[in-house]
């Protein structure tokens, strides 16, 4: 195994280190003033890491696709992490912005972001988020259903606007992944099958107030191969050919979910190189149909947000288990208790996501032992981190930090057992500001109505 202490390059945002006391910095703050400042658990992301990112995606993207002639446009996927300040990264990075629910679009539009680099998912759009999209004058509503159509059409009536729109489309190809991450094979709720999809965009063509844009694709998450995005393409470049004679078909939207390293074992395939290989796949997808190159579209979420963001804990018990083993007898393995868990991350329980663990007060030369990171919640899948190693002498009040939960920790969090829901901290070059704060069980208590009922008594 690799030292225990060691922050693994490729796993750990820019700025993470060890101080020379064997402490972890993030930004120039130390993990312990940071918990001691804004509380455990936190939410820590590297600003500077996250806006590098982004706008590295954006030079990544642009040069890949120059090379084959064709434009393109990165939206960042706010699914995965979205405050005011992030979109407003965003923005200044050259990104648009993807939104999935009406809440996702208020931030959006509270943060400034003009609504034309705006596009609008999901699979079950209320008549309300599509009259707001529709009046705050969103730049594109990815259609999802054949009802999604007449409902609208007739929305953009009553505001007398011509809207655009991407019809999202199941391929039926879809990612190496967990079944729960695979969004294109055709049994699942999101878009229409292909054989569907031409009879909805000959609806769209005869509607006045709709204006067929073009296609949308979204495959899965956490891919590392452009093979899948290239054999997208090449059936939607194929349906495009065939929508061709019906009128112009501008935009093809190939998604995003690229994948990134979460342990050091990961082998992360670099975003330029992924784009390259994207560029290559779809320039022969369209010479092999006759098609000309249309606009496209990419919606990173993960790939610029999680490596920035880092969990912090602290340890608050700690036991041994003995572990039954196939072959005969046991072996040992340390449980390690945090002071969060399924609340503030929910993807281990979820899908059996994997992620490493490091102490982050201090450095040990105490040999490894196995552990597994378990949360406080009553449930015995609340699992931080699977198995990873750390020094035999982990203790009650020592701090661990579990990197790369930039993406879907606090976009995922829940009041399960009635936690507080960690506060969201940027760090940068020696500066911290709180993005989101922390919501207490007072906030919680708020919510109650007997609880306000007998305050006002």
């Amino acid at each position: 195994m690799t030292d225990a202490n060691q922050l693994d390059e490729g796993v750990w945002s820019q700025t993470a280190r060890r101080t020379d006391d064997g402490e972890l910095e993030i930004g120039g703050w130390r993990a312990s003033e940071l918990l001691a400042e804004f509380g455990s658990p936190l939410y820590v992301l590297d600003e500077a890491d996250i806006r590098e990112r982004a706008a590295a995606a954006v030079a990544d993207f642009s040069a890949a696709f120059a090379e084959i002639g064709a434009e393109v446009e990165l939206h960042y996927a706010s699914k995965a992490l979205l405050t005011i300040d992030v979109a407003r990264w965003m923005q200044e990075a050259g990104l648009g912005l993807d939104v999935a629910s009406a809440g996702e679009l208020e931030i959006a539009l509270r943060a400034g972001i003009d609504p034309a680099n705006i596009g609008m998912h999901g699979n079950n759009k209320s008549g309300a988020s599509l009259r707001r999209a529709v009046a705050a004058g969103v730049g594109t509503i990815i259609i999802d259903s054949a009802q999604e159509i007449e409902r609208l059409a007739a929305i953009a009536s009553e505001f007398d606007r011509v809207q655009p729109v991407l019809v999202r489309i199941n391929s039926g190809i879809h990612a190496d992944t967990h079944s729960f991450l695979a969004t294109s094979h055709e049994d699942q709720k999101f878009g229409l099958p292909i054989a569907a999809a031409g009879e909805a965009i000959a609806r769209i063509r005869e509607l006045d107030s709709l204006e067929l844009r073009g296609l949308h694709s979204h495959i899965g998450s956490s891919i590392y191969d452009a093979g899948g995005f290239g054999a997208a393409a090449d059936r939607l470049m194929r349906f495009r050919a065939q929508l061709l004679a019906g009128g112009p078909v501008l935009e093809v939207n190939l998604g995003g979910g690229f994948g990134i390293a979460y342990l050091p074992s990961d082998n992360a395939t670099p975003l330029a190189e992924l784009a390259r290989g994207i560029a290559a796949e779809v320039a022969r997808a369209c010479a092999e149909t006759g098609s000309d190159l249309p606009a496209f579209t990419f919606e990173p979420g993960r790939s610029i947000v999680g490596t920035g963001g880092t969990t912090l804990y602290t340890v608050g018990t700690t036991k041994t288990v003995d572990v039954p083993l196939d072959a005969g007898g046991s072996a040992e393995r340390l449980y390690v208790s945090v002071d969060g868990g399924m609340s503030d991350n929910t993807r281990p329980s979820l899908y059996g996501a994997n992620y490493c663990v490091r102490l982050a007060n201090r450095e040990s030369d105490v040999a490894p032992r196995l552990v597994r990171v378990v949360g406080s919640h009553c449930e015995s899948g609340d699992v931080v981190v699977h198995d990873d190693y750390l020094p035999g002498d982990v203790h009650p009040g020592d701090l661990l930090a579990t990197p790369a939960t930039g993406a879907y920790g606090f976009a995922m969090a829940n009041f399960y057992n009635c936690f507080d829901r960690p506060a969201v901290v940027a760090v940068r070059d020696g500066e911290a500001r709180t993005l989101v704060r922390r919501v207490t069980i007072d906030d919680l208590l708020a919510y109650d109505c007997a609880a306000t009922e007998e305050e006002t008594r």
